[in-house]
């Protein structure tokens, strides 16, 4: 019989990679909060019409991306591709726009996209990202861009590139629009097949071909057709970024794949990462999206990170953290009679915070403290014969190979002291 492997695109994430994982996961969440951000979860699968009005029913992510079923009551579903769009259907279902303008909330979690597996992009990954819901201003967009960059500060990650654009409103990107389509159409034979669907139902996404990077070069500038407001909001965007510290680079090309961004759109890139997966992720303004969705017209921006990009980055420049130990302490008994009293122990260091792990086995004691040693355990407590007939317990310090007796109700602070000399 074949083994059962994971799913092609899926990746096990193994107690030995959950150090890093937590290092990332746990920094994302102190530096949002920091910012007033509140955490939200939402569901993995959402109506597969929320995404095809949100994220736009003929980008590439819904036409040929998406993992779409059907429930019992003949209800088409999908595993999410991205988060915004759930978001804001929770926060302003629930009213949470009404409490507090704006809202400001952050998230992490798996999301589902049917591409390629290849290294940097899986069918499931996983994103963190917030989300600022409920007003417009150049400085909520210079915010959310602050918070990412304070992230990879915290991180130590060097080496980040941020590059930002304007997509100005949707007058200015109608213009736009029509001007590409008469930059194109007279190049339309050579487009690749997938240029050739995007000139006739969206033009922007014409400058993410990598094929015809010589068109795109010689494509009209966006900036060229924005209006007086579109402008003097960017503008404001990029000073207030300079006032934060946070260094930022132009770039006129940059569209981003989602239909609902508007105003302002930025990505944050790593040269390590080479080829189209050097993006670390990105995002934008989203004015427009709430009606989209049939909901109150409510302004939000927000930006997604690529976790496992990040980490793939981290490892390179190896500040990712290696594998914690298993314990601080193992307890162990020399013979099977002190087994009960070994037990109670453990338990007396657990609840004193010590992460303990209990060796029932019945290998001689040589073999438990090796087998202590290798799960990084920095003391161990050994209960025999003469200490449970003393009432005394030895504590042994795997590093130092040295070992003290002490009374038992001292135990709690000799394990302590030692599992102190580590830190």
């Amino acid at each position: 019989m074949a083994e059962i492997a994971a799913p092609r695109g899926t990746h096990d994430i193994l107690p030995a990679e959950s150090a890093s994982w937590r290092w990332l996961l746990q920094a994302h969440d102190r530096i949002a909060e920091s910012f007033g951000y509140r955490p939200i979860e939402t569901p993995i699968f959402e109506s597969t019409e929320l995404f095809a009005r949100g994220v736009g029913a003929e980008t590439d992510i819904v036409e040929k991306q998406m993992f779409t079923f059907t429930d019992r009551g003949g209800r088409a579903l999908s595993l999410r591709p991205e988060s915004t769009a759930g978001v804001v259907r929770a926060v302003l279902g629930a009213h949470l726009d009404q409490e507090r303008r704006p809202v400001r909330v952050h998230y992490r979690g798996p999301m589902f996209r049917a591409e390629r597996p290849q290294a940097g992009r899986q069918h499931q990954f996983t994103q963190v990202g917030v989300e600022c819901i409920g007003e417009r201003s150049p400085d909520l967009d210079a915010e959310v861009i602050e918070i990412a960059w304070r992230f990879f500060d915290a991180l130590q990650l060097t080496g980040v590139r941020l590059q930002v654009n304007t997509l100005g409103d949707a007058e200015d990107r109608r213009r736009y629009r029509d001007a590409l389509v008469a930059y194109y159409s007279p190049f339309r034979a050579r487009l690749c097949d997938d240029c050739k669907r995007r000139l006739d139902i969206n033009p922007l996404r014409l400058l993410d071909c990598k094929k015809d990077s010589d068109l795109v070069a010689g494509a009209p500038v966006m900036w060229d057709l924005l209006d007086a407001g579109s402008k003097a909001f960017f503008n404001d965007v990029l000073s207030s970024l300079e006032k934060a510290g946070v260094p930022a680079t132009v770039n006129h090309r940059i569209v981003r794949g989602l239909d609902y961004y508007a105003d302002t759109v930025f990505e944050f890139w790593h040269d390590s990462l080479h080829g189209a997966q050097n993006s670390l992720g990105g995002g934008g303004r989203y004015d427009g999206l709430a009606e989209l969705l049939d909901l109150p017209p409510a302004p939000g921006t927000g930006y997604a990170l690529g976790a496992e990009r990040i980490l793939m980055v981290a490892q390179r420049l190896g500040i990712a953290p290696g594998p914690d130990p298993d314990c601080d302490a193992v307890v162990c008994s020399v013979e099977t009679p002190q087994a009960q009293v070994a037990a109670t122990f453990a338990r007396e260091l657990r609840t004193a915070g010590v992460r303990v792990v209990l060796d029932v086995s019945e290998r001689r004691l040589d073999r438990k403290l090796r087998a202590a040693d290798r799960l990084g355990a920095r003391a161990a407590v050994i209960v025999g014969e003469e200490e449970v007939r003393d009432g005394t317990v030895v504590v042994r310090d795997l590093f130092e190979h040295a070992q003290q007796r002490v009374g038992s109700p001292e135990l709690t602070d000799a394990v302590s002291r030692v599992i102190r000399m580590r830190a």
